[in-house]
């Protein structure tokens, strides 16, 4: 497993150009097709989205219930919080210990409790993510693009120098890396609407300058050798023509971000010191960023403070005028929070790599005057639960062994993967502020009672503060693909302020 090494233009050639292969097939993207209906004025007009990839247990983060401390010989069944209650923002909103920064600034979110994730059969992380971030089941007989690409490809993006569509933390190198490259693309629309991938957020600045000691008439070079490799590779030739003009598209604007001013905001070292201590107070106060781009160690020493790195990177992006960001705190099989086992030692250790940039980048885009126009959205493809796998009306088969009592700390976390509740995080882009929608049940089975919230709800509702119909369609193969699965996603209207 590659963990200590940069991104190079190589590697980045070789992820753009296997993600394209699997879109050029798909023929072009018309204008949208079929009645959009009225779409009231943006509340939003850049979205942030926080990705907690792995499984992000709802009863341990944003949904607490009974708190059962650890003890030799206790039953797994018992234990529905690993974590105690803290108190938020807002008096009837409690969270669970480990996220008091988070909590301090609820005042100025929602918290849905009751979104539940898709039937997709067999729990796959990869097909739960796929879901999420482009609103359809996994296979699709073509290529669906990315919540982000969407935004890109109807909306534009806000500078033109700057990308519209930036993903921040996930390397396509680790696990399961094809599947993830599946639908973190713009699909059909086109290469120039899929993401700019930045892995590591202090290297983000190497991204958007040549390659140290080359000079500018090798780069140009490079640029027009590869170009001729496109016209003549017999693979890009039998995709349809939009698909290469496109492709010749993100190439331009990307030529068009190294000459321009908007390159800056990739740079962290503009930041001052004392500001990536806010973000990343884990990162040896930011001397180790500043001072080189050594990586040693394990994973977990390499990834300290990357997260909040990502964090800061997403405010300054924003800053300057890009549409869509995602930051993840990387989805690697077994990491994170894909807590199969020593699942509350886990998740301590992902509160402390999330609960400080969060909420600084709330705090900072306030006093910026910019969070009343920025949607930020934290989210995870589905909950976890001690003892139950999928949802209790429809279990599937057990992929973690739980003990019948617990003798280690290792047993001691929610290590199944549940689907009938989850908690989404949403703060400023015309969102209540201190609102709480949905409920769970305080004992087990702890899904959703009230007020459910699935991905097509959830999509219309982040499309409407964008200023996009849930309706909105764009022709493929001849035939209408909607935005929402087939365009039935309703906006939750109690969550706009």
């Amino acid at each position: 497993m590659k963990t200590n090494a940069p991104l190079d233009r190589r590697d980045f050639l070789k992820t753009a150009s296997l993600a394209t292969l699997s879109a050029l097939g798909a023929g072009s993207s018309r204008v949208f097709s079929g009645e959009t209906g009225p779409v009231p004025p943006a509340t939003a007009d850049t979205l942030i989205v926080l990705w907690m990839g792995g499984g992000m247990a709802h009863t341990e983060t944003f949904d607490p219930k009974r708190y059962t401390p650890f003890e030799k010989g206790l039953s797994p069944d018992r234990v529905l919080s690993t974590f105690p209650q803290i108190d938020t923002a807002v008096d009837h909103i409690k969270f669970s210990k480990g996220l008091e920064k988070i909590g301090a600034v609820m005042d100025r979110g929602s918290l849905i409790r009751s979104y539940t994730a898709g039937d997709l059969g067999f729990i796959l992380h990869s097909r739960h993510q796929y879901h999420w971030h482009t609103g359809y089941t996994p296979p699709q007989s073509v290529a669906a693009p990315h919540l982000g690409a969407v935004i890109s490809r109807t909306l534009g993006p806000r500078d033109s120098a700057m990308p519209a569509f930036i993903n921040i933390g996930q390397r396509f190198d680790n696990g399961e890396s094809e599947e993830l490259k599946a639908f973190t693309t713009a699909g059909f629309l086109g290469s120039e609407y899929g993401p700019f991938n930045i892995p590591f957020p202090d290297q983000a600045a190497d991204s958007v300058r040549p390659p140290g000691g080359m000079s500018p008439d090798r780069f140009a070079n490079r640029d027009r050798f590869y170009r001729r490799l496109l016209e003549a590779n017999p693979v890009y030739q039998h995709g349809s023509g939009y698909q290469r003009e496109s492709l010749i598209r993100s190439m331009d604007n990307a030529h068009r971000l190294l000459s321009s001013p908007a390159a800056k905001a990739f740079d962290l070292t503009q930041e001052p010191l004392e500001t990536i201590r806010k973000y990343a107070p884990g990162y040896e106060a930011g001397k180790r960023f500043l001072a080189s781009r050594e990586r040693f160690g394990s994973y977990e020493q390499q990834n300290v403070g990357r997260f909040g790195l990502g964090c800061l990177l997403a405010r300054r992006l924003a800053e300057a005028g890009a549409r869509y960001i995602e930051v993840t705190t990387e989805y690697i099989p077994f990491l994170n929070w894909d807590t199969h086992e020593n699942g509350h030692t886990k998740l301590k250790a992902m509160k402390e790599q999330i609960d400080a940039p969060i909420a600084q980048l709330v705090r900072d885009l306030e006093e910026r005057g910019m969070l009343g126009r920025t949607l930020i959205v934290l989210a995870s493809e589905f909950s976890r639960d001690g003892m139950l796998e999928g949802r209790p009306d429809k279990p599937i088969k057990n992929q973690v062994d739980v003990p019948d009592k617990m003798e280690d700390i290792r047993h001691y976390g929610m290590h199944r993967h549940f689907t009938d509740a989850g908690c989404v995080l949403m703060f400023g882009g015309g969102m209540k502020k201190g609102y709480l929608h949905g409920k769970t049940a305080d004992e087990r089975p702890c899904k959703h009672l009230e007020k459910r919230v699935v991905i097509e709800d959830l999509h219309a509702t982040i499309y409407r503060a964008m200023g996009i119909s849930p309706k909105l369609s764009y022709e493929i193969e001849k035939r209408p693909f909607y935005v929402t699965r087939d365009g039935l996603g309703k906006p939750v209207m109690d969550l706009f302020s």
